[in-house]
């Protein structure tokens, strides 16, 4: 199937699913192709859930797909996702792949469970399909806070402030961010070396060393 093609129909089962489920059910649909990583969302139902609309950035999930495109990205199912005002969330991420296997897209749905979760006891089954008990993910409506969010979460893996940090935590951090694709959002450069402490320079020289231990690590295995 050829790309538009597969987006059309990725298009249609978007509005299929959202009329199957209701309005309490949020479809979304990412495209990776389009080189505007700021703007991947193309069609979306029930965007009331999550506050988002065609045209804002991608999720956390999408970004890291944009970001390690050859790597073997498989569907996640049935986890747990938050949004900013509070909101528990059912999610499953699917990947539409191009011939070479590729992600060019993702297919989201994200169910509200609010409820249902407050009232666990007695709607136990409905939620024990759910696939681990860790902290929901939050789902953020545009990429200027999904940095924000990789960089605490950055900060919260070092273990200590950023202003506390010395050399090789920086360098621990920053790996991070750049695993998580977040130099891949327009002027997180700037944003990461204010936070913390460093020059442009000094920016570019840890990527480069964090390349080389990635480098090193893959020639080792």
């Amino acid at each position: 199937m050829k790309q538009n093609e597969q987006f059309d129909f990725a298009r249609r089962i978007v509005k299929a699913l959202a009329a199957q489920y209701g309005e309490t059910c949020e479809i979304v649909l990412h495209d990776l192709t389009g080189g505007k990583h700021d703007h991947t969302i193309i069609a979306i139902e029930n965007g009331h859930i999550t506050g988002r609309q065609i045209g804002d950035g991608p999720s956390r999930i999408a970004l890291e797909a944009i970001q390690d495109a050859e790597e073997t990205h498989t569907d996640k199912l049935a986890y747990l996702t938050k949004t900013r005002d509070g909101k528990i969330l059912k999610s499953s991420t699917i990947f539409i792949r191009d011939d070479k296997g590729k992600p060019v897209g993702i297919l989201g749905i994200n169910s509200d469970i609010t409820l249902s979760v407050a009232a666990e006891r007695a709607i136990h089954s409905y939620n024990s399909s759910l696939q681990d008990n860790r902290e929901p993910e939050p789902i953020l409506t545009n990429v200027a806070d999904l940095l924000e969010s990789l960089i605490e979460q950055s900060i919260r893996m070092v273990g200590k402030p950023a202003s506390l940090m010395d050399k090789s935590e920086k360098i621990r951090a920053i790996r991070y961010l750049n695993d998580s694709g977040a130099f891949l959002i327009t002027k997180s450069g700037p944003k990461v070396c204010q936070i913390f402490g460093i020059s442009k320079y000094t920016l570019y020289s840890y990527l480069d060393e964090v390349k080389q231990s990635s480098d090193n690590s893959e020639k080792q295995q």
